[in-house]
């Protein structure tokens, strides 16, 4: 009898957890959305031109969905050399491939590289900023075709979640003026990532 309550309550606490983990992110997410939308609607700082203004339809997500919450494992890449990213404008950036996730969706096994700015790397703000650039098979359509973002951060883990449900367009996907950098063509999903910002 004890052994069996013993048990209950252990998978009561687990399952607690998982909600208030779950709760987490769920809430994050919803900051992260609020947050954007807040950027783009404030008049004093929004990165629209005045001629984006007026046809700017608004910020839009997928349903938040937890399958695109990955656990993904992290390999770092310390021996990389600086490259020049191609931007939207044309232009060049510099970055650094600081390493690589490995995670699955539906059980089939993805790769991501991940980089560093060089020039955000000056900036006492930035010193830990990692970001994402990908294109998955919604560019195009329902999201940007110059590919979405995810921002991250420096860790000293072999693990990093990735939550595409934070996923967002640059700002080029709305309005002229900027050098958005484009994924490079290592950083393309094969699949629907139905999540984040769309259209």
């Amino acid at each position: 009898m004890k052994r069996f309550l013993f048990a209950a309550v252990f998978v009561c606490i687990t399952c607690l957890c998982f909600s208030q983990t779950d709760t987490a992110v769920v809430n994050s997410t919803k900051r992260f959305e609020s947050a954007l939308k807040a950027e783009y609607a404030d008049p004093n700082n929004t990165p629209l031109s005045a001629k984006a203004k007026k046809t700017f339809k608004g910020i839009h997500f997928f349903p938040f969905s937890d399958k695109y919450v990955v656990n993904a494992k992290f390999v770092r890449t310390p021996n990389e050399k600086p490259f020049q990213m191609s931007t939207s404008s044309g232009m060049r950036k510099t970055y650094i491939k600081y390493g690589e996730v490995y995670f699955t969706i539906d059980g089939k096994e993805y790769k991501l590289n991940v980089y560093q700015s060089q020039e955000l790397l000056q900036s006492a703000d930035y010193k830990d900023y990692l970001f994402i650039p990908f294109t998955d098979a919604t560019s195009g359509n329902e999201t940007y075709e110059g590919g979405r973002y995810i921002d991250l951060s420096i860790t000293n883990s072999d693990h990093m979640v990735i939550n595409f449900n934070k996923a967002y367009h640059p700002y080029c996907a709305y309005t002229n003026g900027y050098n958005c950098p484009v994924p490079p063509a290592e950083n393309t999903l094969p699949i629907k990532i139905e999540a984040g910002v769309r259209f």
